[in-house]
């Protein structure tokens, strides 16, 4: 955020549109929900680890087996406390529209629409569906669902991105070799979180935002 030049009036507009919904209370029936995704490269150790001992940290060889990569999606209902973790081989327009299905149909089915944050990925539009589901499913499924924008070069106004932030620290930052123990670490780790309702504080208001950017205003 802090190496934009200057902050245009469309800039300004989708940040404040997205820092009044932040200080909403949640509404199940139209739920606010940030979404980002992360690539992840699966290591193997070359040689085995030496298990941590009482005073002492596990230690790792500094050689390692590539193994390919993940995309990890991450969906985060900031203020309920309630995030969805899928791994994917890629991240295609495809894999993008089959987990917003799952969002609309599965996890928050019984909203009138979901309020989804998204940055200005190339797959985060509606396009993604229509080419998959075609534009008779397409249209059902956009009919429950309103994107909403980050400005470009904006992707800090995301929660999502401080949920992968944690996800890093808590879960996946060390070597992973398999897409199956990534699923099932990070599987372990949201449950963890979804049970202790664990939400995320967004304390940078619109004043906030004038205060501290306005010098940075143009149009």
């Amino acid at each position: 955020m802090w190496c934009i030049q200057t902050i245009t009036s469309e800039y300004r507009t989708r940040m404040y549109r997205l820092l009044d919904l932040y200080k909403q209370a949640y509404n199940a029936s139209q739920p606010l929900v940030c979404m980002d995704e992360k690539s992840k490269q699966l290591l193997e150790d070359s040689r085995q680890p030496i298990k941590a001992k009482p005073g002492k940290l596990e230690k790792y060889d500094y050689e390692y087996k590539r193994k390919g990569t993940c995309n990890i999606f991450v969906a985060l209902a900031p203020k309920a406390g309630i995030r969805i973790v899928k791994v994917t081989d890629t991240r295609t327009k495809e894999d993008f529209a089959y987990f917003v299905e799952e969002l609309i149909e599965k996890y928050f089915r019984h909203a009138i629409y979901i309020q989804l944050v998204l940055d200005n990925l190339n797959t985060h539009f509606e396009g993604s569906l229509i080419e998959t589901f075609g534009k008779r499913k397409a249209n059902r499924l956009l009919k429950k669902i309103k994107f909403i924008y980050t400005p470009k070069h904006g992707s800090w106004l995301n929660m999502a991105e401080i949920e992968i932030n944690i996800m890093d620290k808590q879960c996946i930052g060390g070597r992973i070799e398999s897409k199956e123990r990534l699923s099932s670490d990070l599987m372990i780790w949201s449950k963890a979180r979804n049970k202790r309702r664990c939400n995320i504080e967004w304390r940078f208001t619109r004043q906030d935002a004038d205060r501290k950017l306005s010098k940075h205003y143009v149009e």
